[in-house]
């Protein structure tokens, strides 16, 4: 039985993923922080589950890293654990530092002490092209982050690849575009827009306050998207890929088919605009280029843009008439 570590399984990617590889017949290991209450919502389903086993610990703690590794001796690491709201990354930049980035280091340093045969994949993100310096974005588009989160990611970028050179490590990096789910955090726009949406035709609320409309980014079915990180720890040699659908869409596009999945004629009438959503450097265009993942891994994405938006917002409306 093929041993799977993954860091942050209770967020979005990390319980699609720990699903995805129990139905394959891994056996998963989940990283969790100790904390007086334990948000297991996301696992909920699979947290009994036999071949399930979470694991104390903690991205700032390189003790608790190496022995979990030297215990556990994985085939495969995911390390999806991360401070990963934006916007909160300015607010707490040195925070974010830690996890987002010296984190990586850290659960490096656990692979390369503990047990280097692991292969190891890094979520990269979108958010480190930044101000773009082409479009669409590709594996060899320079960087430009715009946020202390975007930076944080550059630098666990880019010791992945220093370790993979120097250590020889199967250590590569998927550089995901924005992936989104049911099980995405409120705090995120896609999902604050489809819980906010579903809430005003149910009428619990009037409006969804939100920042700038016309921000682009390239939105994919998080399902989709762990596929495409176990398909880079199959391959013969580690590289790094670009994941993305290809097509960039607004967030005033999103909100506008939001209504319409939920039978809202009008989107102007339940949109406010808060400058307090506005970032300090905005990201206006993330457009990736996924042909060498298509090419190399075989992988394509299940879910469109509209299907996506259909999808979250039918979720928060079955959600929110349960509550």
């Amino acid at each position: 039985m093929k041993k799977a570590f993954i860091t942050g399984i209770t967020g979005q990617d990390g319980s699609y993923l720990a699903e995805f590889l129990l139905d394959k017949g891994y056996k998963v290991y989940g990283l969790t922080r100790r904390t007086s209450t334990q948000n297991f919502e996301r696992i909920k389903q699979i947290v009994h589950h036999p071949n399930l086993q979470l694991v104390s610990g903690d991205l700032i703690d390189q003790h608790s890293l190496t022995y979990a590794i030297k215990q556990i001796r994985p085939d495969e690491v995911y390390n999806l654990a991360a401070q990963s709201f934006v916007q909160a990354s300015w607010e707490q930049p040195v925070l974010t530092g830690e996890f987002t980035a010296l984190g990586v280091t850290r659960m490096l340093e656990a692979i390369r002490l503990g047990y280097p045969k692991a292969k190891f994949y890094q979520a990269s993100s979108s958010e480190m092209f930044g101000k773009v310096r082409e479009v669409p974005q590709k594996e060899t588009t320079p960087f430009y982050p715009r946020s202390p989160y975007g930076v944080a990611k550059v630098y666990g970028h880019w010791i992945t690849v220093n370790y993979r050179e120097s250590f020889n490590l199967f250590a590569v990096s998927g550089i995901l575009f924005n992936h989104e789910s049911p099980r995405r955090g409120l705090e995120f726009v896609t999902r604050k827009i489809a819980n906010a949406i579903a809430r005003i035709k149910l009428g619990k609320q009037k409006y969804v306050e939100l920042g700038n409309l016309d921000a682009k980014r390239d939105w994919g079915y998080a399902k989709d998207y762990v596929q495409a990180m176990w398909l880079m720890l199959q391959q013969d040699e580690p590289d790094d890929y670009v994941v993305a659908t290809g097509e960039t869409h607004s967030v005033r596009e999103f909100l506008q088919l939001a209504c319409q999945a939920a039978g809202i004629s009008d989107w102007q009438s339940v949109y406010k605009h808060n400058p307090k959503f506005d970032r300090p450097a905005e990201v206006d265009l993330l457009v990736g280029d996924p042909t060498k993942a298509k090419k190399k891994l075989g992988w394509k994405p299940s879910v469109d843009f509209e299907g996506l938006v259909k999808l979250m917002v039918e979720a928060e409306l079955e959600m929110e008439r349960e509550s």
